[in-house]
């Protein structure tokens, strides 16, 4: 588990674009049943997601007509098993880092 001081900002990074923060299992699991397309980014503090993952995902959105309706995130390292939950929608492809 990383600090919150440190996991705050780049929580913020993703919140302040819109991106709904999901906290728990169940909350992915509502998300994903929800009718549309989701988009779900698995932040974290690794330069993976400071150089790549977070700055793609917010420019994606908008882009074309083909937006997402629903847009969110969970915080591997904080949130481990809403992490492991939306992972779970993400088979067959493993993670890209542990």
């Amino acid at each position: 588990m990383y600090p919150e001081e440190i996991v705050a900002p780049i929580r913020e990074d993703l919140a302040g674009a819109g991106f709904k923060e999901l906290f728990t299992p169940e909350e992915v699991d509502a998300v994903m049943k929800e009718s549309g397309t989701t988009l779900c980014v698995i932040n974290s503090v690794c330069g993976c997601a400071a150089r790549n993952a977070r700055p793609a995902a917010k420019l994606s959105v908008g882009m074309t007509d083909k937006t997402p309706t629903n847009l969110v995130t969970v915080f591997a390292g904080v949130d481990a098993e809403a992490v492991a939950q939306a992972r779970k929608y993400t088979l067959p492809y493993p993670a890209s880092s542990p």
